[in-house]
C-alpha cells in the first residue's frame, strides 16, 4: 500500500505525468539531432551516438528513481526533478551550441581519429544525460505513488508504460512534422520544457507548497525563452542572408557582389554557390564536361537529370552557356528548392520534384542525355544513392550515349577509401568510367557511360563550337578533357544490403580536418593559448 494526498490520489494526473515524460523525452532526442546536425552532420552515426547516451541516461535514471522511491517514497523529490529537468532543457538552445564549439575546440586539440565521434558524444554526455536521466526516474516513481495494492500492480504499471509510450510517439512526430518546421527547434525545446513546468506545477499548486521553487523556475524559463528562441547556430556571423531550418536540414545563405553561398552545415562544408557572374571555379564548371560528352552540340535538344537540385547551380550554368538545355531537378528538401528561387536566381520555368532522387528514378520512366548525382554532402552520403543498383537505374534512365556525372566530395587517398568503394561501384555498371580531381578543394568529378567514344565526342563537340563559344568555358573544357584519368575498375563495391558509407566518410573527414587543425596545433604546442589567439 502507498498512502497518497492531494492531486496523487487522481490516477489520470499520475498518467498525465508520464505522457509528458513520455512525449519531452522522445521531442528532446529529436532536438538533439537537430541541434547537433549543423556541427556533427545527421549522419547515422550521430544518431547512432545520440540514442546510445539518451539509453545510457534512461536507464541510470530509471534506477536511480526506483531506489529513490523505495527509500523516500516523497513525490515532492520527483516533481522537483521534474522541475529540473524542465529548466535544463529549456537552456539547452541557449546555451548548447556554446557548449558544442567548446568541446569542438578542445577535441581538436586532444583528439587525432574519429574527431567527429568523440565531439558528438561529449556533447550528447554534457548536454543531454543529466535532463533525461532525471525524466528516467519518472516511471518507477510513479509506479510506486500509483500502486494502491498488489492486486491492481500489473494494471497501474501497464497504464504507465502505455501513456509513456503513447507520449513517446507523438513527441516523434509532433516535433518533426510540427514544431520543427513551424517554429524551429529552439522554440520545440521550450515548449516541451514548459509542458513538463506546467506539469510540476499543477502537482505543486495542489499542494500549496514549492511556490519559491515555482517562481525560480519560471524566471529561468522566461530568461531562455526571451534569449535563447533564436535559432541563430552560426551566432558569430553577422552577416547572413538567411539562417533557418528545413524538416531535413539547417540552413545558411551567404551572399556578397560576386556570390551566393548555401551551406548545411555550420563547421565545415558548402553545399552549393552561385557565381553572379561567369563561371564558379567549382566543380559545377568541371561538370559540364558531361553536355559536351553526351554531344551538346550537335543536339537541338539536351535533357539533363539532376538528382540533388540543391540551390540550382548546376542547372543555371547548363541553362547560361548552353542553349537548347531541358533540366529538370530532384530535391528531397523542399525549402532548400525556395532558396534556390529567392536567392540563387534559379528560374521558375525549371522543374523541380520534391523527391528522393532514386524513388524519383524508379517512379518515372524518361530517359535522359545527361543525369548529374550530386547528393552527397560531407559524411551524409545516402547508401541507397550510392550501390550498384542505384547506378544500375540512373544507366536504365540515360539514352544509349547518355553520360552520368557524379561529384564526389571527399578525397581520399588510401587504399579502400570511400571514393574507390562508388568509383569501384559505377565501374561495375559502366564500361567507361573517367574522373578529375577539382584543384582548390576535396572535389571529384567522375564521368561514366556505356559508350564507347565518348571523349572523341566531347573533343568534336568544343571544336564544333568556333568563335561564339564563350573562350573562359572553352579553355577549361579542353583543360578537364587533357586531364581526364581513366578508371581502372578494383574490386570495392556497395550493394544495398552493404554499403558502410558514412564510416568510410568519417575516416576521410578526420583526415581534412587534422590537415586543417595540424598549423593551430604546432601553435599551441609551441607558444600554448596566448600564441594561438594571436595566430587567430
Amino acid at each position: 500500500m502507498n498512502e497518497k494526498t492531494g492531486i496523487l490520489d487522481r490516477k489520470w494526473y499520475l498518467y498525465l505525468t508520464e505522457f509528458f515524460s513520455g512525449i519531452s523525452v522522445m521531442a528532446v532526442e529529436l532536438g538533439a539531432s537537430r541541434l547537433l546536425a549543423p556541427y556533427f552532420s545527421s549522419s547515422q552515426i550521430v544518431w547512432t551516438i545520440i540514442i546510445g547516451t539518451i539509453m545510457i541516461a534512461m536507464a541510470l535514471g530509471n534506477v536511480y528513481g526506483g531506489r529513490s522511491a523505495d527509500k523516500d517514497p516523497n513525490p515532492d523529490k520527483l516533481y522537483r526533478r521534474i522541475l529540473i529537468a524542465a529548466v535544463w532543457i529549456a537552456f539547452i538552445p541557449f546555451i548548447g551550441k556554446y557548449i558544442i564549439l567548446a568541446i569542438s575546440a578542445v577535441m581538436i586539440f586532444s583528439v587525432n581519429s574519429n574527431y567527429l565521434i568523440w565531439a558528438a558524444f561529449a556533447a550528447c554526455m554534457v548536454i543531454f544525460v543529466f535532463p533525461l536521466f532525471l525524466l528516467g526516474t519518472v516511471t518507477p516513481s510513479l509506479a510506486r505513488y500509483a500502486t494502491d495494492n498488489l492486486d491492481d500492480t500489473g494494471k497501474t504499471v501497464g497504464t504507465l508504460g502505455a501513456s509513456n509510450t503513447i507520449g513517446s510517439i507523438i513527441g516523434t512526430f509532433l516535433p518533426t512534422f510540427v514544431t520543427i518546421p513551424a517554429v524551429g527547434t529552439a522554440m520545440t525545446f521550450l515548449i516541451f520544457s514548459g509542458a513538463l513546468i506546467v506539469i510540476a506545477a499543477i502537482y505543486f499548486l495542489s499542494k500549496k507548497s514549492g511556490k519559491k521553487m515555482l517562481a525560480i523556475t519560471l524566471v529561468l524559463f522566461l530568461i531562455t525563452a526571451i534569449f535563447g528562441h533564436r535559432s541563430d547556430f552560426a551566432f558569430w556571423e553577422s552577416d547572413l542572408a538567411f539562417e533557418g531550418e528545413s524538416i531535413y536540414n539547417y540552413l545558411q545563405v551567404r551572399e556578397d557582389e560576386n556570390r551566393v553561398i548555401l551551406s548545411t552545415n555550420v563547421l565545415f562544408g558548402v553545399q552549393s554557390v552561385y557565381q553572379k557572374q561567369g563561371l564558379t571555379g567549382m566543380y559545377y564548371d568541371y561538370a559540364m564536361a558531361a553536355p559536351y560528352m553526351a554531344g551538346v552540340r550537335e543536339r537541338e535538344d539536351t535533357d539533363v537529370l539532376i538528382l540533388g537540385m540543391g540551390s540550382g547551380t548546376y542547372a543555371t550554368q547548363c541553362s547560361r552557356y548552353f542553349d537548347g538545355m531541358h533540366v529538370e531537378g530532384v530535391e528531397i528538401d523542399e525549402k532548400i528548392t525556395d532558396l534556390a528561387h529567392q536567392y540563387f536566381y534559379l528560374p521558375e520555368s525549371v522543374p523541380v520534384a520534391t523527391y528522393d532522387g532514386r524513388a524519383y528514378l524508379a517512379a518515372v520512366d524518361r530517359k535522359y542525355d545527361v543525369i548529374m548525382v550530386d547528393a552527397y554532402q560531407d559524411i551524409t552520403i545516402p547508401f541507397q544513392m550510392s550501390s550498384v543498383e542505384f547506378f544500375s537505374l540512373v544507366r536504365d534512365h540515360l539514352k544509349d550515349d547518355g553520360v552520368m556525372v557524379v561529384n564526389m566530395n571527399m578525397r581520399g587517398e588510401e587504399e579502400g577509401n570511400i571514393n574507390q568503394y562508388l568509383q569501384d561501384t559505377i565501374s561495375a555498371v559502366f564500361s567507361e568510367v573517367y574522373t578529375i580531381d577539382v584543384p582548390g578543394n576535396t572535389n571529384r568529378e567522375l564521368f561514366a557511360s556505356n559508350h564507347s567514344g565518348i571523349l572523341d565526342r566531347m573533343e568534336q563537340n568544343l571544336a564544333l563550337e568556333g568563335e561564339t563559344a564563350d573562350p573562359v568555358l572553352s579553355q577549361m573544357m579542353y583543360g578537364v578533357l587533357e586531364n581526364l584519368d581513366r578508371y581502372e575498375a578494383g574490386s570495392y563495391l556497395f550493394t544495398d544490403d552493404q554499403a558502410p558509407v558514412e564510416l568510410l566518410g568519417m575516416k576521410v573527414i578526420d583526415k581534412l580536418i587534422d590537415a586543417e587543425v595540424t598549423y593551430y596545433r604546432e601553435i599551441y604546442e609551441s607558444e600554448g593559448i596566448s600564441g594561438l589567439l594571436n595566430a587567430f
